[in-house]
């Protein structure tokens, strides 16, 4: 599949959410970022906030839960109008019925892992998904430096993918710049969230093209695309 870059609104002015999000038309998705400051040790925005930005914008909203009982708030963010719902499998007490719940209600189901929780014990799990977000930092604040040591998991969960022969996209958050983006596009990553490398930037929409040419040249050249069979393409 092609390259995604979602830009993260964590990094965006808060007081100007609607203009953030027209900045950055063009881009694939809108990644929403949802703490409750339980599950992670900050506090964001919910779901009236999530209604008012998927009427503000056409570019579909890719929620992110790092909230305890995703279970319970998971489904109220798609009814929101996010067309993406990602939930912590540390924090969810039934994944599979609430991927399957989420997926029913007509949006696309993604399940998140901090960085020291392993794929290997979920790979029963991925064919009930739509998205695998491997976290690059630890989930809480954006503006990280990128965790070098998540590259060789980021290559395990492409490989679990191709093994099991999904359709199933491949994220990445914490860290995404223009001096780490073609590291995680060769691990095998083909969506790529990035906050601050694009709210950061004068020009975010440019900011965004330039981060999406990196990674295609990066997929174009690794070995999991032409096993993929997307190589050159």
């Amino acid at each position: 599949m092609a390259v995604q870059i979602n830009p993260s609104i964590l990094s965006a002015d808060f007081a100007r959410l609607a203009d953030e999000a027209k900045a950055v038309e063009g881009a694939d998705w809108l990644h929403v970022d949802v703490m409750d400051n339980h599950f992670v040790p900050n506090l964001t925005l919910g779901v009236p906030v999530v209604e008012s930005l998927a009427r503000a914008t056409d570019t579909p909203l890719d929620c992110h839960l790092m909230i305890e009982a995703p279970d319970r708030w998971a489904p109220q963010y798609v009814e929101a109008g996010a067309s993406s719902v990602t939930f912590h499998v540390e924090a969810a007490a039934a994944p599979v019925r609430l991927a399957r719940e989420i997926r029913a209600k007509g949006a696309r189901a993604s399940m998140a892992l901090k960085p020291a929780t392993p794929i290997e014990p979920y790979e029963d799990l991925l064919p009930e998904l739509d998205m695998v977000l491997i976290m690059t930092v630890e989930p809480g604040f954006g503006g990280q430096a990128f965790l070098d040591i998540m590259l060789p998991k980021i290559r395990r969960t492409r490989e679990l993918i191709t093994k099991r022969g999904l359709e199933l996209w491949l994220q990445v958050d914490g860290g995404v710049s223009a001096s780490t983006i073609e590291r995680c596009a060769d691990a095998g990553a083909d969506v790529l969230v990035a906050g601050s490398a694009v709210y950061g930037a004068s020009d975010p929409a440019e900011a965004v093209r330039a981060l999406r040419t990196q990674a295609e040249a990066a997929t174009a050249k690794a070995s999991w695309a032409c096993d993929h069979g997307t190589k050159g393409t």
